[in-house]
């Protein structure tokens, strides 16, 4: 029987994970099967989707050369947001696209939570030797 010991310690993989996760937000308002013209506010979205996908995007570059908490805090807050963003700014009626946003955004808050768990307990010095 295996143990989730894997799942104890953050590893760069994860940071790597990020990096995609933030790129798929940023690009997620192109992505297929979505009626784009009746959108309403459709630039504000776009840009609202692409400000947290690169922020996303940035947040696991950090982690990826040096971790903080700070930064995990981070991610979950704009996944608590991208998960918002379609009732906040009106496109909640936009079936797929609210469900891109959605997953995407829960898939954020688990990995900034997966990452916060699993950095809880070090001090400064060991997260500083994250990634090395």
């Amino acid at each position: 029987m295996s143990d989730f010991g894997f799942l104890n310690t953050h590893r760069t993989w994860e940071d790597w994970c990020g990096m995609l996760l933030g790129a798929l937000i940023a690009a997620s308002p192109w992505f297929p099967i979505q009626d784009r013209p009746g959108i309403t506010g459709y630039e504000t979205m776009v840009l609202n989707t692409v400000a947290i996908g690169l922020v996303v995007f940035g947040l696991s570059q950090l982690e990826y050369v040096a971790l903080q908490r700070w930064q995990e805090v981070a991610t979950i807050l704009v996944g608590l947001w991208l998960i918002v963003s379609p009732y906040a700014l009106g496109y909640s009626g936009e079936g797929f696209l609210r469900v891109y946003h959605t997953g995407l955004g829960a898939a954020a808050v688990l990995l900034g939570v997966l990452s916060l768990w699993q950095d809880w307990d070090l001090n400064d010095q060991d997260m500083l030797k994250h990634g090395q």
